[in-house]
Formats: C-alpha cells, sequence, structure tokens
C-alpha cells in the first residue's frame, strides 16, 4: 500500500505527455536486452549478469505509466511477482515514457527504497537505478564513467539480496568492481561509450 505522501508529489515530477515514445514493448525490451549484452556483459561492468541472462532468468517489465504513484505500485506488483515466482532471479522495470530529468529519477529510486522497508521487503529485495543522464555525486555531466550506469530508459532494477550475498562469495574482489568499470569507461573514453549505448537502438 502506497502512503498519501507518495501521491502528492511536487509539480516537478509531472510528465510532459509529448514526451511520449511511440515503440512497441517488444522493441523497448529488445533494445534493453542489447544494452545488457554489449554493455553490462561486454564491458563486463556486472560479472554476474552473464549467468543470469544465459539462464533467462531476468523478469523484463515496460511499465507505460507517467505517474509516480502507478510507477511504484508496478514495482512492488513486480517485487509480489518475484515472491511468487522464484524463477525470476532478477526484474527490470523500465519507464520509456517517465522520468526523463535525472533528478525526478532519483525521487522516484528514493521513493521505491522506501517503500520496500514499508512493504517488508528490507533484507529481501534491493534495488539498484540506471537512466539514460546518470551521473554518479560530484561528477561532471561529461565524465565517461557515469556510462558505468547510463542506460537506453530509465529502469528499476529489483536483485534478491540472498542471490547478491551468494555471487559476492565466490567473488572475493567484488569490492573492486566500481573502480575498475570506473576505470574502464574513461580509458574507452564518452565518445566511445556514448557510441556504444546508443547503438542499442537499432
Amino acid at each position: 500500500m502506497l502512503s498519501p505522501g507518495m501521491y502528492h508529489l511536487s509539480a516537478k515530477l509531472k510528465v510532459n505527455q509529448k514526451q511520449i515514445r511511440l515503440i512497441s514493448n517488444e522493441q523497448v525490451i529488445l533494445q534493453t536486452k542489447k544494452w545488457i549484452t554489449d554493455i553490462v556483459i561486454g564491458c563486463n561492468f556486472c560479472p554476474f549478469a552473464g549467468k543470469v541472462v544465459k539462464q533467462d532468468t531476468v523478469h523484463y517489465k515496460v511499465e507505460a505509466a507517467t505517474t509516480v504513484q502507478e510507477c511504484l505500485q508496478s514495482f512492488i506488483k513486480t517485487c509480489i511477482l518475484m515472491d511468487e515466482d522464484e524463477e525470476a532471479e532478477t526484474a527490470l522495470i523500465i519507464f520509456p515514457n517517465a522520468f526523463e530529468p535525472f533528478d525526478d529519477y532519483l525521487d522516484l529510486v528514493s521513493f521505491a527504497e522506501s517503500l520496500l522497508k514499508k512493504e517488508g521487503y528490507d533484507g529481501i529485495y534491493q534495488v539498484a537505478g540506471f537512466h539514460p543522464q546518470y551521473r554518479f555525486a560530484g561528477a561532471p555531466v561529461s565524465d565517461a564513467a557515469n556510462y558505468t550506469n547510463r542506460s537506453v530508459y530509465p529502469m528499476l532494477h529489483i536483485l534478491r539480496e540472498e542471490s547478491i550475498d551468494k555471487a559476492l562469495e565466490k567473488y572475493p574482489d567484488s569490492d573492486q568492481i566500481p573502480g575498475r568499470n570506473i576505470n574502464f569507461a574513461r580509458e574507452k573514453g564518452v565518445v566511445y561509450m556514448k557510441m556504444l549505448r546508443d547503438a542499442c537502438f537499432g
């Protein structure tokens, strides 16, 4: 259940209906899968991603809604789906029509994290964020390192905490992954990283 405070958000979170993309859910998912294959796995940004993709245990949900209320409801419904389907190892909720401004998206992530705790999912699921304009705190917009988290669309990534713990046990130097990813992206440069990401649109 969403709290009243999440229904009445500031005007800055309202979505411009003119921004809605005329694209099928299937195409959005195909573009997302290409981003995962070519960048997340291809650049080895996440050494655990290849396994779940190969096993086809990623649940993809394209949410066409444009209000925060509806998008958070979709988020919780996806958590419930994962409760009921143990084969869904992880989930990506994709928002092709909403949260284009990165600051608005950060508000969504904050609401989603609070909702996980409110609904009793603390310690069960984690939420991670990807966005076309992702920017690390303190980093300039032009920093190529931002492309380690720059996706084709705004997304919420739901992960099972138990699975994260098991994966980390087999990857002792996991704390070095973020730094390695940043170094890789900066070595390649912003032009290359942007070209790689934009090529996912086909």
